[in-house]
């Protein structure tokens, strides 16, 4: 990282920046709030405070969407490849409160992730602009978001299966399932709910997309390394080459 944060989002990011770092810091507030419940076993989707907080924090995504919306040159443009976020920001737990909707506590679980989509596009925005190059920026988001899928598939599974399932006995079980799945090499843990069958298929389904990006990735930089290698030679060739032919024959003497 070339820059401080604060100095570079201020003075090339503007109110962007500004807006993805906010959105970066209460989509970690979510993330902490929901694994503390998790970790403690409380039920926070029927807290009453969690859902004032989590209706504060939609509301200001929503104002981030219409604020960007009204901003950007090509508004048609801007709904097409941004309206993913408008779904997501819409404090869907608030409202099936408020209308007396009953659904299970698995789907309820299910919603207070969905305004975390929103903080996980932004945590890929900053780390794209705090890095070197493209190419790293794009590594890192993948390899950040591949994470943050992990943890929050872990949380999920552990929630469902921990009752259920005698091989789920706490939080580092679900976590060494995830890691095995997304990596392909298979978990002795075998999943019983619905839900945590469709999370096994899908972190496979990640982990074969992700890894060749890696392997890609770290080719690259070799093959880079190589040829900086190649042409810091060839010049230091050339300048003795140089140096010998511009030789003087006093000089020589």
């Amino acid at each position: 990282m070339k820059m401080a944060v604060y100095d570079f989002v201020l003075r090339k990011k503007g109110i962007y920046g500004i807006l993805h770092i906010m959105i970066l810091l209460l989509s970690l507030f979510l993330v902490i709030s929901i694994s503390v419940d998790t970790f403690k076993n409380i039920p926070f989707y029927t807290q009453s405070s969690y859902k004032k907080i989590q209706l504060y924090i939609c509301l200001f995504f929503l104002f981030d969407f219409f604020l960007e919306f009204f901003l950007s040159k090509d508004k048609m443009r801007y709904l097409r490849t941004h309206f993913i976020f408008f779904l997501v920001a819409i404090p869907y737990q608030n409202i099936i409160s408020y209308y007396h909707i009953d659904f299970s506590d698995e789907v309820n679980y299910f919603l207070r992730f969905v305004p975390l989509v929103r903080g996980g596009y932004a945590l890929a925005i900053v780390v794209g602009w705090l890095s070197y190059n493209r190419a790293s920026g794009l590594f890192i988001s993948y390899v950040t978001m591949l994470f943050a899928t992990v943890y929050f598939a872990s949380l999920i599974f552990f929630v469902l299966e921990h009752k259920v399932n005698s091989g789920v006995n706490n939080y580092g079980d679900a976590l060494w399932w995830a890691f095995m799945d997304v990596t392909t090499v298979g978990s002795n843990i075998i999943a019983v709910t619905t839900t945590g069958r469709i999370l096994s298929v899908v972190l496979a389904a990640l982990g074969m997309m992700m890894f060749p990006i890696f392997t890609v990735y770290v080719t690259s930089i070799v093959q880079k390394a190589n040829k900086d290698k190649v042409e810091y030679y060839n010049s230091q060739s050339a300048e003795k080459t140089v140096s010998v032919t511009t030789k003087s024959p006093d000089s020589e003497k």
